[in-house]
């Protein structure tokens, strides 16, 4: 009875794993990569033809197209986009706007649809095929097949920091090209200056009401202005599905190493506060020192506002209140400051950071989080209020912590190097083994010189004792911290689980650090790495 439950559980799992299998990667377009083939061909322009879903299960498998070969097809004939797309006038922009359906602005009915693409596809290989060309199949089975030995690597691209600043200096600032916001009452696009946001705040994944999705917006827009720029024979980037989403392809595309910072009224620096703060009324949840933000710091390390602007260019605090609103999912704002699983937090932002190959060593061990004390909320809880209780102590506030914030940026130092003990004899637990000369004033200088480069570390570890805490984990930093078996006992107390015996501590804190940090010497299953045996 039993092995026939698991068997029964084991066949709904592989059911309902197959079914997401099938739900997730059966579309091989737009960014859904399908599944690797052995020996199959990887493409970017990939589109799966089945326009006739709308209307009803389909009586045949989809179409497999491959846009960038029947472009280059195309141009051998000195023909371009409209071969196959129609255009039109867009009443809500005013502009021409080319449509991405084949050979139609809308789909009307199953026959007329199916008929467009018979007609038209079929006439074109068969005239291609008259004139002793290599050309596309003209029988239903040569385009509707279900197993083709081809794998998606459509990648997807985004306008980066860079790329946004190219586009607007060619644009000469006229922000007005790309950025619009839509007016219900006349049903026009107009340009709200001063209010201009990333694409995505408005058009989604998919088509909603009056805006279409961000994939329509973004083919019948670039593309547009591309060709319209190319029809003058200027500069322009790409139209074609590789010149955008082939991985080659956006590699070739110039990135500027020094991008100036964009000019939106946005503040240098920042207080982040909460609604109550801003009315300057007492009340226990709030009553939390003021965290100093450095905007434009943020700005330069990152490749666009949405990082943490996720939803619109408001304050955090528009949409994530204290008590949680529907505008921020319910989400309060001390959540969307400290939750570690969310790229959009300050503190999920940072513990991403911490995985570095150079800090993983000190931040990345369950053990080592879990040991983080209320303490570290001063590095960034640093201004107490009662410094900020009117407009003018708050501005004097704001501009003494920017000021200090600017003073800590280059202290990833510790001690001085000739007073760290350069080797340190670990001889508590000898018994096979001679004791242990850790090269401990090497290590230490290893680790300051790994992140001596690091603004999170020059920001964060603004104690001389720091990068010490990395061992010493328990103890306040200091010159001269206790040694590990102050607080784990040779043998291992059954007690306190939580606390290892003092040879568990020293192999975890060792092999943990290594682990981390890719130190491929000493290993765990070489012991006479560290320890010479007894003779």
């Amino acid at each position: 009875m039993e092995k026939g439950r698991a068997l029964l559980s084991c066949t709904a799992i592989l059911l309902v794993s197959a079914l997401i299998f099938f739900v997730v990667a059966s579309p091989a377009v737009f960014g859904i990569k399908s599944v690797q083939k052995e020996g199959a061909e990887a493409r970017a322009d990939i589109i799966r033809i089945d326009s006739l879903r709308i209307f009803g299960k389909l009586e045949r498998p989809p179409v497999t197209y491959l846009h960038q070969k029947h472009t280059e097809a195309v141009e051998k004939q000195n023909k371009d986009c409209s071969t196959c797309h129609l255009s039109q006038k867009d009443e809500a922009s005013g502009q021409q706007r080319m449509s991405t359906k084949y050979m139609r602005l809308k789909d009307t009915s199953k026959d007329e649809v199916m008929n467009i693409y018979h007609d038209n596809c079929i006439a074109c290989h068969k005239e291609i095929k008259a004139a002793k060309e290599k050309s596309g199949p003209v029988d239903c089975g040569g385009c509707h097949q279900a197993n083709l030995n081809l794998v998606s690597s459509w990648k997807d691209i985004g306008m980066d920091k860079s790329l946004h600043y190219r586009h607007s200096k060619a644009m000469d600032k006229k922000c007005e090209q790309c950025h619009h916001e839509y007016n219900e009452a006349t049903k026009k696009l107009y340009y709200a200056k001063g209010e201009e946001g990333t694409c995505r705040y408005c058009h989604k994944a998919t088509t909603e009401d009056n805006r279409i999705s961000l994939r329509l917006a973004s083919h019948t827009a670039c593309i547009q202005c591309h060709r319209d720029l190319l029809a003058k024979n200027e500069t322009a980037g790409p139209i074609t599905c590789n010149g955008c989403h082939d991985e080659s392809e956006q590699k070739m595309i110039e990135k500027l190493k020094t991008v100036p910072r964009m000019k939106a009224n946005q503040p240098d620096f920042v207080f982040v506060k909460s609604i109550r703060d801003q009315g300057q009324k007492s009340h226990p949840a709030t009553q939390m020192n003021l965290v100093p933000f450095n905007h434009q710091a943020h700005e330069m390390s990152n490749d666009n506002c949405r990082v943490c602007h996720h939803a619109d260019l408001k304050a955090c605090v528009s949409c994530h209140t204290l008590e949680g609103a529907k505008e921020g999912n319910y989400v309060k704002l001390a959540e969307s400051m400290h939750r570690l699983n969310v790229d959009q937090s300050c503190m999920g932002c940072h513990d991403t950071k911490m995985n570095d190959q150079n800090c993983a060593g000190c931040h990345t061990s369950f053990e080592k989080k879990r040991q983080q004390g209320t303490s570290s909320c001063l590095n960034c809880h640093s201004v107490p209020k009662s410094e900020a209780a009117d407009e003018t102590a708050l501005n004097a506030a704001r501009q003494s912590a920017a000021a200090s914030m600017k003073q800590r940026e280059a202290k990833t130092v510790t001690y001085d190097m000739k007073d760290i003990p350069e080797i340190v004899k670990i001889d508590t637990l000898m018994d096979q083994y001679e004791a242990v000369k850790l090269p401990h004033r090497k290590i230490i200088q290893t680790m300051v010189n790994n992140i001596s480069g690091n603004k999170l570390a020059n920001l964060f570890h603004h104690e001389q004792g720091t990068v010490c805490q990395g061992c010493h984990h328990h103890s306040p930093a200091a010159q001269q911290p206790p040694k590990c078996v102050s607080c784990h006992g040779k043998p291992f107390n059954a007690k306190d689980p939580f606390k290892p015996g003092l040879m568990a501590a020293y192999h975890r804190q060792c092999f943990e650090c290594h682990e981390a940090m890719k130190i491929e010497k000493p290993v765990s299953t070489d012991c006479t790495a560290c320890h010479q045996k007894k003779r």
